[in-house]
């Protein structure tokens, strides 16, 4: 066996490879995208098309080209709605792992039919190849200059769809803002305390909103009622908690695939050192904070403009997190 006469197949099988390799280690380079586009788009059917075909007289080039294409968009679906009644599911790596299997499996089996056929079809590119397939000294110039204009068209088909798969719509813009009890999980908050007994949570930011942000946090306790004769909140009182921070945190991209993980967390205990039906609200603002009118003498802002903050957090302007607690007296 020659390996000059597959080397087409060796190719496929090695940059098949390499394409794991840079999934595993350099996932967001540039050569994985250019890679991942011919490890989808052409290498299935190639590989194929090679191995149910190996004999040069069965088809010709352009039959050969057209058809990788046509059957890797077929064979890759397949894959993934075999997959899909699999534990492993359609996720990345059972993915790439069956498509790289099929590619290496077909690749092999491509180069022992090829050495088997009496005439196989090699592929050797030249312009003298070229222009005797596409009969080029026996075109009119009419002939010709359509074939130009598709050659182009084609080139131009396949270096915008490179573009695009290369450089993707950047995702929805979000921030994630959550609490957690002290235990680190959606449970044991502390909704139930006496006068002056400290209550802890978890506050939780992850940025995916594609750029640095820099976050503040305010903590408000609250008194409110809701009025059914006009529909309205009322706010009875409002006052700052202690705690309140700002933090500065890189873009994180959303990992659909791996196991999440918390970008920040801090823990907050507080105390309410009266008795009541109150609400703990968690007001996350990005990149500046909203302006506060002077302090009350009481130190209630519920009549001042700040209410406006609760309101816009109930209503889903102002993004925020909600607690509430009821606080007794000690003996209550």
């Amino acid at each position: 066996m020659r390996l000059r006469d597959h080397w087409d197949l060796l190719t496929i099988i090695v940059l098949s490879l390499v394409l794991d390799l840079l999934i595993l280690f350099y996932p967001e380079s540039l050569l994985r995208k250019v890679l991942g586009l011919a490890f989808v788009l052409f290498f299935p059917g190639y590989v194929f098309v090679t191995a149910l075909f190996p004999e040069k007289k069965e088809l010709d080039n352009l039959e050969r080209l057209a058809l990788s294409f046509g059957l890797s968009i077929a064979i890759v679906p397949l894959i993934g709605l075999a997959l899909n009644y699999t534990p492993w599911g359609i996720r990345l790596t059972p993915i790439l792992v069956s498509l790289t299997v099929f590619n290496l499996i077909f690749a092999l089996l491509a180069i022992y039919r090829r050495e088997k056929a009496i005439n196989p079809w090699i592929p050797w590119i030249s312009i003298e190849k070229i222009k005797e397939e596409l009969e080029w000294e026996q075109s009119s110039k009419f002939d010709k200059a359509l074939t130009v204009i598709l050659i182009l068209a084609i080139m131009t088909s396949i270096a915008t769809l490179a573009y695009v798969v290369t450089h993707p719509k950047p995702g929805e813009a979000f921030t994630e803002f959550y609490i957690l009890g002290p235990g680190g999980k959606a449970a044991d908050y502390p909704t139930e305390l006496f006068v002056g007994e400290n209550g802890t949570v978890i506050i939780g930011i992850v940025n995916h909103e594609h750029r640095n942000v820099t976050y503040y946090v305010q903590i408000w306790l609250v008194n409110l009622t809701w009025d059914n004769t006009t529909n309205t909140t009322i706010i009875h009182e409002m006052y700052p908690m202690p705690g309140w921070f700002n933090v500065t945190l890189p873009h994180v991209p959303v990992d659909i695939e791996g196991n999440w993980t918390p970008q920040f967390e801090r823990n907050y205990t507080f105390s309410i050192d009266r008795p009541g039906e109150w609400q703990v609200w968690f007001l996350l603002f990005k990149d500046s904070p909203p302006e506060l009118p002077p302090a009350p003498p009481d130190g209630n802002y519920a009549g001042t403009p700040a209410r406006d903050l609760i309101l816009g957090a109930i209503n889903g302007t102002v993004q925020s997190l909600k607690l509430n607690v009821r606080v007794v007296g000690f003996g209550g």
